[in-house]
């Protein structure tokens, strides 16, 4: 078995191997930089979890890859990724949008891995990645589910500081009707559905 796993790797290969690694490892820090901004802040958003624990599990995902090239005796030359210049996230809104964004480009170099792969016939390759893309898939959907769901509550914010003077006359004008009125309202209009 160790003699089959020998070399075998394309250079292709290899070389998109060491950049998932390495970006593995820059989503990481950047994660554990939105987790302990997060941390000192006693209201911290619910999805303050999901960054200390993407922390862990993309860096243990950068160490499975370098196993991976080391089984097949490949060089470890992981590329240098600058470090995100962001150490205020802001708003829960501003670091959803720029985890989703290292979350989509790592899936995008997790398919041209995948795409190398299967170009030069990798088929165990293919069979590692696959987990990998199966959980990238999950947490872009879990991101872009927290980002809609920040958006309605951000909408529901703003409506409720819109000025109450604006509700005051009409309301007024609905009272003395009630309080005055022996006769009944007229029935509401029910608006036709669209047809499905």
């Amino acid at each position: 078995m160790a003699t089959q796993a020998k070399g075998l790797l394309s250079e292709e290969c290899r070389d998109a191997l060491n950049q998932v690694a390495s970006y593995e490892l820059h989503v990481s820090d950047a994660y554990l930089s939105m987790a302990c901004y997060y941390i000192e802040d006693s209201e911290a958003p619910i999805f303050h979890s999901f960054f200390q624990d993407q922390a862990d599990v993309k860096r243990e995902h950068a160490k499975q890859f370098i196993k991976y090239l080391r089984k097949y005796k490949c060089k470890i030359c992981l590329p240098v990724i600058k470090r995100p210049d962001i150490d205020n996230w802001g708003t829960g809104k501003q670091a959803i949008l720029s985890a989703l964004q290292l979350e989509n480009s790592l899936n995008t170099l997790l398919q041209d891995l995948k795409a190398s792969a299967s170009r030069n016939r990798e088929t165990n390759l293919l069979r590692f990645m696959k987990k990998f893309l199966d959980e990238q898939t999950r947490n872009i959907s879990y991101l872009e589910y927290q980002l809609n769901y920040q958006k309605e509550l951000e909408t529901s914010a703003q409506r409720e500081e819109q000025p109450e003077n604006a509700a005051g006359p009409s309301g007024a004008s609905g009272q003395e009707t009630e309080s005055a009125g022996n006769s009944p309202s007229p029935p509401a209009q029910k608006i036709p559905k669209p047809a499905t």
